[in-house]
């Protein structure tokens, strides 16, 4: 077993010990990576989801993320319900932040 830990111990002592920056590069390498895949897609995806928010109004089509579909009848500017309305006579009160998508006019009809 001794024989083993001194063959070890032999080798970690013939390497360099300059790998600090060798550290650092790989770290800001991983920063970049992480930047460009992860939190970059991620803030766009969110800046288009509040443009998206702010400009629905009346009239508008949209579909939750729940999976309703339904035609919007009130904005409530102070807070961030609408009340959607599904047919003639259902109306659903929802948040802005659930609608996932502003449909084409004419969808409902279509369906």
């Amino acid at each position: 077993m001794s024989l083993f830990i001194s063959q070890a111990h032999a080798a970690a002592e013939g390497a360099p010990q300059g790998g600090s920056m060798q550290l650092f590069i790989m770290l800001g390498l991983f920063a970049v990576i992480f930047y460009f895949m992860i939190y970059r897609p991620q803030a766009k995806r969110v800046k288009e989801h509040k443009s998206l928010m702010s400009s629905m109004g009346k009239g508008d089509e949209v579909l939750t993320s729940g999976g309703l579909l339904g035609k919007i009848t009130k904005v409530s500017e102070e807070s961030d319900y609408i009340v959607i309305a599904l047919n003639d006579s259902t109306e659903v009160t929802i948040k802005k932040d659930f609608v996932s998508a502003v449909l084409p006019k004419g969808t409902m009809k279509s369906l």
